[in-house]
């Protein structure tokens, strides 16, 4: 910012300075040309107009001229005549008797020339024009101080220098100030970066103003709750997971070491045992290894799919789970973009948690609806219900309610449901039915499907 403003007053001055110096070169000329047009003015009238009778001589006409002329500060008029100057205006440079004023002005005399000299004085420009007269020929020098003439513009650029180095200061001042204003929420983001660790995504920014900075601030806060979620997910995942293979573990260890090898009988019985505590620890892996690729992009293989048609489906395949009064709710007539696959199985999840929880005779039934905005899919049964305290932990990971008797569940299968129904970017809900008991929801964006924008004749 300092080396912009600087460029920029550098350039500012230097066409300030140009400009000006332009105009008083042309002041300069047009008051030389305002003397010899004066001295034209006095040759032609011809007559003293103190003795009214004509001039004499030039040097008549050249005397009266200096007379009545009151040149500036910055200008000398010598008259000239036969190579030497014969008289000076009233001034306090006296160059009149210096021998390098005739080796300059002479070659100029038969010409009418100008030019400028270096002199003890400074610059000079020396201008003249010569004129007849009674017969006798002579000269009017004109001499132009430049440095003198130059003196106030020299000033006045002193002066913007002057001014320009204080406003430069004061630029930068400000511009260190607000800069550091700017970039102080950067530097607590990097600050705040370097504190971060793997065991502690808790620290957030402080979120001030409305500005590009603040949104990146609510950004960064963002990315390290979706971060801290992540790493807490992953670590009450492994928690849970390992708390719930060592029981099985736990049985395999202790069946192999009281294990009777002579004894067919203990050889047999521990055989079973065993592999269906195998076929417990192979069930919960499966199901550990489906919500962790939950969270994959491809753990959907999305295309239109007949709601109608699915959930017709999903009561033809929900019979086999049990002998229940199995219900078509109703059907929605309508096209939704999904996996049908996992949405199948996360009903057919729903309705076999509601098959444990009823008994012979009991109603399940399944349904769908839908409205401008979404579809909605769900399992009612006429059971028990799920207690209002719980209805919110029966979705998390080995959460589990009220457990029927004979349920070796590991209480991952509506932790499935949910993961299934988020990735669809929808949402599960448990709710009062009617008639009494428990009805659970999913409920999906609904997104037009082509057929939707382009329906048939």
């Amino acid at each position: 910012m300092a080396l912009l403003v600087l460029a920029g007053l550098v350039v500012a001055g230097a066409v300030v300075y140009t400009i000006e110096s332009r105009r008083l070169n042309q002041q300069i000329a047009s008051q030389t040309d305002q003397e010899f047009a004066e001295l034209a003015t006095l040759q032609e009238d011809g007559r003293n107009p103190e003795t009214d009778r004509p001039y004499e001589s030039v040097g008549e006409m050249l005397k009266l001229f200096l007379q009545r002329k009151v040149p500036d500060d910055n200008e000398l008029l010598l008259t000239w005549a036969d190579g030497a100057p014969t008289g000076q205006s009233p001034q306090w440079n006296d160059i009149s008797g210096s021998q390098w004023i005739k080796e300059v002005v002479n070659p100029l005399v038969a010409t009418n020339g100008s030019t400028q000299v270096e002199s003890d004085f400074g610059t000079l420009d020396v201008n003249v024009q010569t004129v007849d007269q009674g017969g006798t020929t002579g000269s009017l020098v004109v001499v132009t101080f430049l440095d003198r003439a130059r003196a106030g513009l020299h000033e006045t650029i002193r002066t913007y220098a002057i001014v320009a180095g204080l406003v430069l200061l004061v630029v930068t001042g400000v511009a260190f100030w607000v800069s550091g204003r700017l970039l102080a929420p950067l530097r607590t983001l990097r600050e705040t970066a370097d504190d971060i660790s793997e065991t502690d995504l808790s620290q957030r920014l402080p979120v001030t103003g409305n500005d590009d900075i603040t949104a990146l601030t609510r950004t960064f806060n963002g990315m390290l709750a979706r971060l801290e979620s992540a790493f807490v997910g992953q670590r009450e995942f492994l928690d849970d997971a390992g708390h719930e293979l060592k029981t099985p573990l736990t049985v395999l260890r202790g069946h192999l070491e009281l294990l009777d090898t002579d004894n067919p009988e203990d050889l047999a019985e521990t055989r079973l045992l065993l592999l269906d505590e195998i076929d417990r620890m192979s069930r919960l892996v499966g199901d550990l290894i489906l919500l962790a690729k939950s969270d994959r992009p491809d753990f959907l293989q999305t295309q239109p799919v007949d709601l109608d048609g699915l959930t017709r489906d999903l009561v033809a395949k929900a019979r086999g789970l049990g002998d229940r009064d199995w219900v078509l709710d109703g059907v929605a007539e309508i096209k939704v973009v999904a996996d049908q696959q996992r949405l199948t199985q996360a009903v057919l999840q729903l309705a076999d948690n509601a098959v444990k929880h009823t008994r012979g005779g009991d109603t399940v039934a399944i349904g769908s609806s839908a409205t401008a905005t979404e579809a909605r899919l769900w399992v009612r049964d006429t059971g028990p219900g799920v207690p209002l305290e719980d209805r919110e932990l029966i979705f998390e990971r080995f959460g589990r309610s009220a457990v029927p008797p004979g349920d070796e569940g590991f209480g991952l299968g509506l932790s499935i449901v949910d993961a299934v129904v988020r990735a669809h970017g929808g949402s599960v809900s448990v709710e009062d039915a009617d008639p009494p008991g428990a009805c659970f929801v999913v409920t999906l964006p609904r997104t037009k499907t082509l057929e939707d924008e382009w329906p048939t004749s």
